[in-house]
């Protein structure tokens, strides 16, 4: 299975971003999935979760600012990311909640202050 992220870019603080994660199998039904992100120097993170029912839970730096969702009919998963800080900065990564896939390029999202 591969996973394509897309959707990042370079935004001044308070904008907003809109990441997709797109697999090559049918994957998002089956499996509890996660949006990560790496900064330059840290440990990747998990900063949203997206469970099989359709539970979600967030890192609490991202609460109230982030939304993961899934669209079945286009197999993606999504994070709508608002009200973006200097501190967003990283590559986006999506996964399972397991991290057993291979890991994708990601994509960059850069927030200027």
């Amino acid at each position: 299975v591969q996973l394509v992220e897309s959707g990042g870019g370079l935004v001044q603080a308070g904008g907003s971003l809109r990441l997709s994660c797109t697999a090559s199998g049918n994957i998002f039904l089956i499996n509890h999935m996660g949006w990560y992100r790496q900064a330059p120097g840290k440990q990747r993170e998990l900063v949203a979760f997206l469970s099989r029912s359709g539970g979600t839970n967030y890192a609490d730096s991202v609460k109230g600012r982030f939304t993961i969702s899934r669209d079945n009919a286009k197999n993606m998963v999504l994070l709508q990311m608002s009200s973006l800080k200097p501190e967003d900065t990283a590559v986006y990564y999506c996964n399972t909640y397991n991290q057993d896939l291979e890991w994708g390029q990601g994509t960059q999202v850069t927030v200027s202050s």
